[in-house]
């Protein structure tokens, strides 16, 4: 099983109440016997992008903050980018065709020629070994299949509903499941 997460999203079930994960939609840069590791696409922080990484505002999607990768170290920084159609961007490493990592270090202009949107996200979630799979026979995540929009998407906090909508039934019920179920 091990590459076959890489690149897919994680999707909070509506049982998932951990507040790091509650409703988060999380993509999966590395899945292998050592372990999982992963960004959170659906935490806009407050943080203005230019604060960090100055120059990185050119190439991120709105809104052009720092994202909530996750609970694991965070003050580093994890740069993602979707690149061009068949273009080479030194410093990328690719997750799932054009979307993948970027070198923080590059220079800005260099990546600005090669890459459509960037997010960056400070800290990750991890799993250890066979963890994620654990949690996912529990029922606390759906895998599902990532579009080139998610990484770049204008309005992130709606993601998670988003992304369930479209998928197949009865996956994409879960979208209409409320935030808290007392209300209903």
């Amino acid at each position: 099983m091990s590459a076959i997460l890489t690149g897919r999203l994680l999707v909070a079930t509506p049982a998932l109440l951990d507040p790091n994960f509650a409703r988060t939609v999380v993509l999966v840069l590395d899945h292998d016997d050592d372990g999982t590791v992963g960004v959170v696409l659906n935490r806009p922080t407050e943080l203005p992008l230019a604060t960090g990484l100055p120059g990185w505002e050119r190439i991120a999607g709105d809104p052009p903050v720092v994202f909530s990768g996750g609970p694991v170290a965070p003050g580093s920084a994890i740069c993602l980018g979707r690149t061009r159609p068949a273009t080479h961007v030194e410093g990328f490493r690719s997750v799932a065709g054009r979307l993948g990592l970027l070198d923080p270090e590059r220079d800005i202009d260099e990546l600005a020629r090669g890459v459509e949107v960037a997010r960056v996200c400070s800290g990750y979630a991890g799993w250890g070994p066979d963890q994620l799979e654990d949690e996912i026979a529990e029922g606390s995540w759906f895998v599902v299949t990532m579009v080139d929009a998610d990484l770049g998407d204008t309005d992130p906090t709606t993601l998670w509903r988003r992304v369930l909508r479209r998928q197949p039934a009865p996956l994409s019920w879960a979208s209409l499941h409320p935030v808290d179920v007392t209300l209903n």
